[in-house]
């Protein structure tokens, strides 16, 4: 008795799929390189403070859980973005100026 079933070779598309996903997430680590790259220049030429130090100032002025931190690069100015989840469900977010270390702004709102 002879079987129906075939033989597929799936190499050929494994490789293919393989390929495609790099190429589709080449972008995005590429964009992401150059932000990262800029943050390390600017830390390492003085131009920023280290997370570390923002973090003190916040910590001291806001107390509670950061729960996120971005580094924003425009038009030559650098600056922090975080957000602190306070005791009592209270989201504060907070923009800095990554050079100094200032407070630019603080808004706030009630969390559920």
């Amino acid at each position: 008795m002879r079987s129906s079933r075939k033989r597929i070779s799936y190499g050929g598309v494994v490789a293919a799929l393989c390929c495609g996903l790099l190429v589709l997430a080449a972008g995005p680590v590429a964009a992401g390189d150059d932000d990262h790259e800029i943050a390390r220049r600017a830390l390492e030429a003085g131009e920023v403070l280290p997370l570390r130090t923002v973090l003190d100032i916040v910590e001291k002025q806001y107390p509670g859980q950061v729960v996120e931190v971005e580094f924003e690069h425009d038009d030559g100015e650098f600056q922090y973005e975080i957000k602190v989840l306070q005791q009592g469900g209270r989201l504060v977010k907070l923009d800095l100026d990554a050079r100094t270390g200032e407070i630019v702004e603080a808004k706030s709102r009630q969390r559920d």
